[in-house]
Formats: structure tokens, sequence, C-alpha cells
């Protein structure tokens, strides 16, 4: 019973529903938007050491909603939220400069947020491309850096995910592979999984696994990591704070078709900027790797969205704790 109140209450506050907290829509348009430096967590955090974090605001009323995250250049940011805006990071000036804007027309049907909803995004640091995973109509887009023009699509294999249960997390790794987590749930509690040889868009069938998060919470999003293992960003529901985000890893080489795969948790964000993130990138500089997250305000008053910088320290690239994987049960 207790679970099930919580439940509710989370769903009240989340909405969108009359007597939520939803920022009223104002109909404001502007391409102004401005990033508010954080002050910096005290709480240790694991393996994520805290660098530096923003607060983005504009008062266009299509802004928030971000969740998923990727480096396009050098200190150079795009974010995608679930209603098809995006806005540009450029991190390469004394303060960071935002710029946004709306992914291609795909005309009156592709209105709706439903149709418009994004939720991971992946690129190649070798060519001007961009994959964004749709989630309310289970489509993977490939678009050019500009965001200009899609350039291919497809729909994914989703006969099992719902209609709001679609890919939820989205990593290329370095050797071309690309790995797409679903909000829906298989047997057993754990989240289906797909594996594709090369850009899914281009075609073949995918290797079905299955991910455990074993109890992390779900799955937001995930990134791979210069090794080629993967970064697991978790949300974890309760009260105080009401999100958690929980960072794991896992081995990709673990994967098995029908098997289940699982990580091991290196760290969590500290409750101080805690905040409902959904997407994650991961960038090198100097010798050292970072993670960078992007919070979904989900449209509320009461969240934020935030850009946030942590180094990962003290990840070893040997076989991961619970990393191995079982046949079907």
């Amino acid at each position: 019973m207790r679970r099930i109140l919580l439940a509710a209450l989370l769903f009240l506050l989340l909405g969108p529903v009359p007597w939520s907290a939803q920022r009223r829509v104002q109909m404001i348009e502007s391409d102004l938007a401005k990033a508010v430096p954080l002050a910096a967590p005290r709480a240790a955090a694991g393996a994520l050491r805290y660098v530096r974090g923003w607060r983005l605001e504009s008062r266009d009323s299509r802004f928030g909603g971000f969740s998923a995250l990727a480096e396009v250049a050098p200190r150079q940011f795009l974010a995608v939220a679930d209603n098809g805006r995006w806005v540009r990071i450029d991190l390469r000036g004394d303060k960071p400069r935002l710029d946004l804007g709306g992914l291609p027309d795909m005309g009156d049907e592709r209105r709706s947020k439903g149709l418009r909803d994004v939720e991971a995004m992946a690129t190649d640091p070798y060519s001007d491309r961009v994959w964004l995973a749709l989630e309310g109509d289970h489509q993977l887009w490939r678009l050019d850096k500009g965001l200009g023009r899609i350039a291919a699509r497809r729909r994914l294999p989703s006969e099992n995910w719902g209609a709001n249960r679609g890919a939820e997390a989205m990593a290329r790794l370095p050797d071309g592979r690309f790995i797409i987590f679903a909000e829906s749930r298989a047997g057993g509690g754990a989240t289906e999984a797909l594996l594709y040889a090369g850009d899914p868009v281009e075609g073949g069938m995918p290797l079905r696994f299955r991910y455990d998060a074993e109890g992390k919470g779900a799955v937001a999003d995930a990134a791979a990591l210069p090794d080629g293992r993967i970064l697991l960003v978790h949300r974890k529901l309760g009260w105080n704070p009401v999100f958690t985000t929980i960072v794991a890893v896992a081995d990709p080489a673990a994967i098995r078709a029908d098997g289940i795969l699982r990580s091991r948790a290196v760290g969590t964000v500290p409750a101080a900027i805690a905040d409902n993130y959904e997407g994650a990138a991961v960038t090198e500089a100097s010798g050292r790797t970072y993670l960078w997250l992007v919070s979904d305000d989900n449209f509320q008053r009461w969240q934020r969205s935030l850009l946030v910088q942590f180094e990962l320290v003290g990840l070893s690239s040997g076989q991961q704790k619970g990393g191995a994987v079982s046949g079907p049960p």
C-alpha cells in the first residue's frame, strides 16, 4: 500500500494534471537563454568528482524537458528535449552561450509531444551524424549535426514496448555498435535492450538481451566510456530527494542473445544538485574522463534544468563485478 500511495503522489507531482505545479505556458517565443552557475555540493559522490554546473533558464515557454545530451565539438554540447526542441551550449568563452531551436517540421501529425518525444541521442565524432531515439513511436532518426534535415529513419523492433515505453537510453560504442535500452520491462523486471552491429537505421536485425539494474532504478541514459564499457545513468524515485541518480558501469563484452546484463554502481549525484537527470555524455580532455548530465524539468515549477560536469575517477578497466550474463530464466 505504501508503494501505491508513493507512486500516486509522485504522479501528481510530475503531472501534467490541473492541480500539479506544472509551469504555466505563457506562449512566449524567444531565442534568449542563460546559464546560472551552481554552488558546488560538499557531499562525496563515489567515482563522480564534481567540477562545475549551471542552471539553464529561458523565458521561452517551450524551454526545458531535456532528455538527451551529446558533445558535438570540443566544449560544445547539444541537449534535445522531449518536446522536439533543442539548445546548443557553447562553453568556449568566459561564460556559457545558449542558442535555441527545434527539430525539422514533420507536418501537423508530428506536432504532438508523443510523436516528437526524443529520449536519447548518439553522435559520431568523425562525421556530421546525429542519431535520435523517439520513445513515442519507436523510431530512430539520423540527422546532420545542424539538425536541419532527417537523412534517414527507421522503426525499432518494438513488439513488446508500450506506447510510452520505448527507447529511453542509447550509446554508440567506439567500434560503431549501438546499444539501445527500452523503458519497457521484460520478465523478472529487467529492461529490454537491443545491440546493433552497425548503424541501426541502415537495417540489420539487432541482438536482443535484457538489462537488470538490480535496484538502482530505471535506466535514464547511457554513454560509451573510452575503454569501450558502458556508463549507465539510473533514476530512482523517493522522498528526500525525489530523484536519486545512480551511475553504473557495464561491460558490453558480457552481452549474449536473450541473456541478462548487469552493472556495478560507481557513484551517486549529491543530493544538493539532485534532479531528474535524463541526458548523459562522456568526454575526454588532457587525459581525464568527464561525465556530463542534463536534467529534464518536466516543465514543472519545482524542478530545474541543470547541466553538471563530473570527473570520473578510480574506474578500473578490468572485469566488472556482477557483469556476468545468464541465459533465459
